[in-house]
């Protein structure tokens, strides 16, 4: 039992077995490099790579996009546009092996780059875009602004032919995106993937849907190929926008209160502002959607904020509902989406309000906590089911300042393979060579500010492929030591691994 020095970046050309290579990075970019993208759904290596990019303080997009090459730089023109947020230091891009470059021999577009993360969802397709930078793809021109109160959603499943979201027979949803529909129809303004629906276009649907005065919705999603029969059963979009701003009051679609516990709703119309306003819509990629991973949400969540707002104008007062996220991550705000999330609300001085979701995730099965006192250890157990077709994750993320925290893996019924301490990663392999798993330890990530991440990787435990390296079921130990002279806190985050849409055809 012994662990394998990370490899050279097929992607990155960075040899992540060199001293504090690793430091700064994203630990699942280093992860994805060493498994050879074995966990994307794709015949061939990546041509580009999906980012969530946060530039330095002070350093414009717009400075950003000139200083690189539109052979391995594509930036979404939303993010440059006349529509974008003044003084926005966030973005994504689809970069290629020269970014990397660039970062490592060009200094001057190094000084650009503070972090990036990885938003490529782990067993999904490898999407891959134009190999140029693209013009303000869709329509030639910005679609006229909203104005006034708007309710925004990103989530799936959205029944926007609804009654509740319509008014007098036409649709509240002013435009709608979604993002993994390229078999036709016309890509958003400002973007240059997916396909939007407009008002418009929703509105001749509906007329041309109604029967006896009642509109048929199912067939409405069916002229737009949405396949909504199964969106509505396994997402949560429509519900969570009627909840937002469906025209009913919400204590009258609660079937009693605790005051009145029998009292039935009364189904009567609210006269509220929510109920009445303009709706802007972003139906998330469908890889996004079933990603175990959580790996791809920053990515399509980030160019959904910007689709919104390039959609309102400045004076709009705008709320959006994110009911979708990771299990795992920093939990501190730091991450790079949280933190272009804070910094898109301060610029928009009072105009965006956000709202996210704050679920338990299942409370101590996917979370574990300790204070680690000096020279003491804790042990913790990780079961991994048998017949997992998807690789696992879990982040240990440990306190700043406690660098002597010591990790210690052992695979069920194997020896403990050695320890790794703050710096150190690696694989275990197969014989043939491929990893089983990897733990991957460096001294400061990406994906947040404060301390840092080993990311603890794992092969699905199996594989219709013959040819696929799969990892042993069963419970996985994690022994942490505290070698340092003061506390160390640690947590422990299980990533969400159940797909709830796998019964889809």
């Amino acid at each position: 039992m012994k662990w394998t020095p990370l490899p050279e970046g097929s992607f990155t050309g960075i040899d992540w077995a060199k001293p504090d290579a690793s430091t700064g990075f994203d630990p699942y970019l280093m992860w994805a490099e060493a498994e050879a993208f074995a966990n994307f759904d794709t015949a061939q290596p990546p041509k580009r790579l999906p980012l969530l990019i946060q530039l330095n303080a002070g350093i414009s997009i717009q400075r950003f996009v000139g200083a690189g090459s539109k052979e391995w730089l594509s930036v979404p023109p939303a993010y440059t546009s006349s529509a974008a947020v003044e003084g926005l230091s966030f973005c994504t891009a689809w970069v290629g092996p020269g970014f990397f470059q660039a970062l490592r021999s060009d200094p001057e577009f190094s000084k650009l780059v503070l972090r990036y993360e990885l938003g490529q969802a782990a067993g999904g397709e490898v999407r891959q875009p134009p190999n140029t930078q693209p013009s303000a793809s869709g329509n030639a021109r910005r679609p006229t602004p909203l104005n006034g109160k708007v309710v925004a959603i990103i989530d799936d499943g959205l029944a926007f032919a609804n009654a509740s979201f319509l008014r007098k027979g036409r649709a509240r949803t002013k435009c709608l995106w979604r993002q993994d529909f390229d078999a036709g129809g016309q890509a958003p303004w400002g973007f240059n993937a997916g396909v939007e629906l407009t008002a418009s276009a929703i509105d001749m649907a509906l007329r041309n849907c109604t029967y006896g005065g009642m509109v048929d919705e199912t067939e409405v999603y069916e002229r737009f190929k949405m396949g909504m029969a199964y969106n509505k059963q396994f997402s949560h979009g429509t519900h969570v926008l009627d909840i937002a701003c469906g025209p009913r009051a919400l204590s009258d679609r609660i079937a009693g209160t605790r005051e009145q516990p029998d009292t039935p709703p009364s189904w009567a119309f609210a006269d509220d502002d929510a109920s009445k306003c303009d709706i802007v819509a972003v139906q998330l990629h469908k890889d996004t959607v079933r990603d175990t991973s959580g790996g791809s949400m920053n990515v399509d969540v980030m160019d959904a904020l910007m689709y919104i707002v390039s959609r309102c104008s400045d004076d709009a007062r705008v709320v959006v509902n994110l009911s979708w996220g990771t299990f795992a991550g920093p939990h501190d705000g730091t991450s790079v989406l949280e933190a272009a999330m804070a910094q898109l609300v301060a610029l928009r001085r009072g105009h965006l309000h956000i709202v996210i979701p704050a679920g338990n995730h299942y409370q101590r099965r996917l979370h574990g906590n300790a204070t680690l006192a000096p020279g003491s250890a804790e042990e913790f157990s990780w079961r991994v089911l048998p017949d997992d077709l998807t690789q696992s994750f879990l982040e240990i993320w440990i306190e700043d300042g406690a660098h002597e925290v010591e990790v210690q893996i052992t695979a069920p019924g194997l020896p403990a393979l050695p320890v790794r301490t703050w710096g150190e990663s690696g694989t275990w392999c197969s014989p043939s060579g491929t990893p089983i798993c990897g733990l991957i330890y460096p001294k400061s990530v990406a994906t947040g500010k404060l301390g840092t991440c080993a990311l603890l990787a794992l092969a699905p435990t199996f594989s219709f492929d013959r040819n696929r390296t799969i990892a042993p079921s069963g419970v996985w130990q994690v022994r942490l030591v505290n070698g340092g002279k003061k506390d160390a806190i640690v947590d422990l985050y299980v990533e969400r691994d159940d797909d709830h849409m796998a019964c889809r055809t």
